[in-house]
């Protein structure tokens, strides 16, 4: 217990300081998912709208390897990755491995299905509802799943909230594509990890405290954006959220 104690007191002590080292590795593990997020909802949330409504021969197989993708272990994302842009790799003469690029294209590729997946079933349920009607007024599938994407917007909205918990808590990919190197790709699940094993617990306990208050702000977010819809709209706005962040990704 005392060990504990003296762990946690020291933790919120670097905290409070304004540690140089611990802040760092916050801002550079925020700078990254966000990065990672961005391009992830740019392209995921285009395809999963027009996945929404587009019918063609092989949806349902497709349907199903997005779905599969979305219980993808990160360490294998990581391992794809890596060999990629390993020097041998396809992708080799870019020089990316073991940077901050190479870290940002792990987690994009790690969230793509998450974003992709969640937009897909969002716009598809918004299309069965509505679908009808705009096929009677006239719009192709391309102008439907825009309607139904603007429509579902604060639906999307919490797509990628959920996809930026999604990123800021794995530590897998990053970690085999990014080294772990100090002042360069140390994020705070790598951190936390190394830190652990080498018993540096004020610091490793201190990360956690950070990670666990980004999770939680992004669930606030998340109940304060249902409450906000459902006087909105009577309470449907609910029933289509039901968005749950993981706590932790391996």
């Amino acid at each position: 217990m005392t060990v504990l104690t003296t762990s946690f007191g020291a933790a919120w002590q670097l905290l409070a300081s304004l540690d140089p080292g611990l802040w760092a590795i916050v801002g550079r593990s925020l700078a990254l998912s966000a990065t990672a997020c961005l391009l992830a909802c740019s392209l995921g949330l285009v395809l999963g709208a027009w996945l929404g409504v587009a019918r063609f021969a092989g949806r349902g197989a497709v349907l199903v390897l997005l779905n599969t993708f979305l219980a993808l272990p990160s360490v294998v994302v990581g391992l794809a990755v890596y060999l990629l842009l390993s020097r041998s790799g396809p992708l080799g003469f870019l020089g990316w491995l073991f940077s901050f690029k190479a870290m940002v294209l792990a987690q994009t590729l790690l969230v793509l299905p998450v974003v992709t997946a969640l937009a897909r079933q969002a716009v598809d349920d918004a299309d069965a509802l509505h679908g009808e009607q705009l096929r009677s007024l006239g719009a192709g599938p391309l102008l439907r799943s825009l309607l139904l994407a603007w429509d579902e917007r604060y639906t999307l909205l919490t797509v990628v909230i959920a996809a930026f918990g999604r990123a800021i808590s794995e530590v897998g990919a990053v970690m085999v594509v990014g080294g772990n190197m100090d002042g360069f790709t140390r994020v705070m699940t790598t951190a936390i990890a190394l830190e652990t094993s080498k018993g540096d617990l004020p610091l490793a306990l201190g990360l956690g405290l950070v990670l666990l208050g980004v999770v939680l702000v992004l669930h606030g977010l998340l109940g304060l954006l249902r409450r906000w819809r459902e006087r909105v709209d009577g309470g449907q706005y609910a029933a289509r959220t039901m968005v749950a962040l993981p706590g932790s990704a391996v």
